[in-house]
C-alpha cells in the first residue's frame, strides 16, 4: 500500500496537467454562442473589405476570410482571444430582436466594438485617450457603449454615463436590440436608452431586420467570454416599444 502510495503521487509530479475551461452556463432563457472550447458557430467577416466587391471577388474575398479566421482568433482557458489583426469574428446565425450579454476586457490603445445585424456597432473604447481638437467627433473618454457610428450629436451616439472598469478587468455588457431601437447596459450602468441605431451602410434606409452578431478587432488584444442570446418575441418586442414610447 505504501509503494502505490509513492507512485501515485510520483506520477502525479511528472504528469501535466492542463486546465480544462468549465462549461458557459447562460442564464434561464439565454443559450450560448460561444462554447468556450472551439469557434463551432463562427466564422471570419471584415464586411468593410467586401462592401464593394461583387460577383467572383467578393466570393473569393469571403472565402479567403473563413480560411484564416483560424489564424487570427484562438480559444484560451474558455475566452475568445484576438491580437487585433484579421477579420472579425461573426455568428453563422442571423439575429433580430435579441438581448445579448457579453463580457470583455481590452488593453490600452486598442479598439473594438460589437456590430449588431452586422452593422457597426456598439464601441469599445481606451478612456484614457484625450478628446482631441481636430477630432472633436471621437470622445474615447466619454466611455464605452455608446453607438459611435451613429451621426455625431444624435441620441447614443456617446453614452450616457462612463462606466468602463479599469484594464485588468472584465466588463461586462448587456444589450436588448428591438426594431432599430438599441438599449446598452454596461457594468449594469445604462449607456444607451433606446437609441435608434442608424443604418451605416445607408442612412436613408431603416436598420436591417436581422443579421449577424460581429466582434470587432482593431488595435490591439481583446478578450471575450460567456457570450449569451436570448432571442425576444414579437410581443414582448411591443410591450418593450410600448413602454419606452410612453417613456419619452
Amino acid at each position: 500500500m505504501k509503494i502505490r502510495s509513492l507512485l501515485l503521487i510520483l506520477a502525479s509530479l511528472i504528469t501535466p496537467s492542463f486546465a480544462v475551461a468549465a462549461e458557459p452556463m447562460p442564464p434561464a432563457g439565454f443559450r450560448a454562442l460561444f462554447n468556450g472550447r472551439d469557434l463551432t458557430g463562427w466564422h471570419g467577416l471584415n464586411p468593410h473589405s467586401v462592401a464593394k466587391l461583387q460577383g467572383a471577388k467578393l466570393e473569393e474575398s469571403l472565402k479567403k476570410m473563413r480560411a484564416e479566421f483560424g489564424d487570427h482568433w484562438r480559444v484560451e482557458n474558455g475566452e475568445l482571444v484576438n491580437i487585433g489583426t484579421g477579420p472579425y469574428a461573426t455568428t453563422d446565425q442571423d439575429f433580430g430582436d435579441i438581448e445579448l450579454l457579453i463580457e470583455y476586457k481590452t488593453v490600452p490603445k486598442a479598439d473594438s466594438g460589437i456590430y449588431l445585424r452586422g452593422m457597426p456597432q456598439v464601441q469599445i473604447w481606451d478612456i484614457n485617450q484625450p478628446s482631441l481638437p481636430e477630432r472633436p467627433d471621437r470622445n474615447p473618454n466619454k466611455g464605452s457603449g455608446g453607438l459611435f457610428n451613429n451621426t455625431p450629436k444624435t441620441p447614443g451616439r456617446d453614452p450616457l454615463v462612463v462606466a468602463d472598469k479599469p484594464f485588468g478587468e472584465w466588463n461586462a455588457f448587456r444589450i436588448r436590440q428591438i426594431g432599430a431601437r438599441t438599449w446598452v447596459w454596461l457594468n449594469d450602468k445604462l449607456v444607451v436608452d433606446g437609441a435608434v441605431m442608424e443604418n451605416y451602410v445607408d442612412r436613408s434606409k431603416p436598420l436591417p431586420a436581422t443579421g449577424p452578431i460581429m466582434l470587432q478587432t482593431h488595435g490591439g488584444e481583446i478578450r471575450w467570454r460567456n457570450i449569451f442570446v436570448r432571442e425576444i418575441g414579437a410581443d414582448e418586442a411591443q410591450k418593450i416599444l410600448a413602454a419606452a414610447n410612453a417613456k419619452s
